[in-house]
C-alpha cells in the first residue's frame, strides 16, 4: 500500500474528494509554505496573508468536493492561480480604498462614510444587519456555530481553532465553509438580503 506521502497530487486529489481527509492534509502539508510565502510576497502582512491563505483553502475545499478541479493541470499551480486572483483582488480594494483622486470635483472629506461620523439611519442599520446575523449564527449546528464564534468574535486563526477544538484544519475550515453555506441559505429564506 502506497503512503499518502509518496502520492502524487492528482491521486491526493482524488482521494480527497472521495472523503479521505488526510490526503488534504497531505497536500496542503506539501504546499502550504511555498502558497503562502506566494501571498506573502504581495501583502507584506502577516495576519492579512494569513486571511487570504485561509480563505483560499476554503475555496479550494469547495471547489474539490464540488469536482470542480481540472486535473488537466498540476494542483500547485491550479492553487497559486487562485491564490493570485485572491492576492489582486485584495490589492485592489486595498488601493480603491485609499485613492483620492483631486480630479472628482463630487468628492469632499465630509461624503467619506469612511471617515466620517455615521448618521442615525446607519447606527440603526448596522445593529439590525448584527442582530440578524446573530440569530443566524446561533441556529448553526453547535460545531458551525463554535468555529464561527472562534475566528469571527475572538479573531483565531483557523489553526488555533483546530488546536482547541481537537480536529483538522482541514475540519476547521469545512466548517467554516458549511456555516457560511447555511447563514447565507437562512439569510435568502428569511429575506435577511443587504
Amino acid at each position: 500500500m502506497t503512503l499518502l506521502q509518496e502520492m502524487s497530487d492528482q491521486d491526493l486529489v482524488r482521494l480527497y474528494a472521495e472523503g479521505n481527509n488526510d490526503a488534504f492534509r497531505h497536500l496542503l502539508f506539501r504546499h502550504k509554505d511555498y502558497i503562502y510565502s506566494y501571498i506573502y510576497s504581495f501583502i507584506h502582512n502577516h495576519d492579512d496573508s494569513n486571511d487570504i491563505f485561509q480563505e483560499l483553502f476554503i475555496k479550494v475545499i469547495s471547489c474539490i468536493r464540488n469536482k470542480n478541479y481540472n486535473e488537466e493541470g498540476k494542483f500547485r499551480n491550479w492553487v497559486l492561480r487562485i491564490a493570485h486572483n485572491m492576492v489582486m483582488d485584495y490589492l485592489r480594494a486595498s488601493v480603491a480604498s485609499t485613492t483620492v483622486s483631486a480630479e472628482n470635483e463630487d468628492f469632499t472629506l465630509l461624503n467619506n462614510k469612511d471617515i466620517c461620523d455615521g448618521n442615525i439611519e446607519d447606527s440603526i442599520v448596522d445593529e439590525q444587519i448584527n442582530t440578524d446575523i446573530i440569530k443566524l449564527v446561533h441556529l448553526l449546528p453547535e460545531n458551525q456555530r463554535e468555529v464561527v464564534y472562534m475566528r469571527y468574535y475572538k479573531n483565531m486563526s483557523f489553526k488555533e481553532i483546530s488546536d482547541k477544538l481537537g480536529c483538522s484544519i482541514n475540519t476547521s475550515l469545512g466548517r467554516m465553509h458549511y456555516a457560511i453555506l447555511n447563514m447565507r441559505k437562512m439569510a435568502k429564506e428569511n429575506k435577511m438580503l443587504y
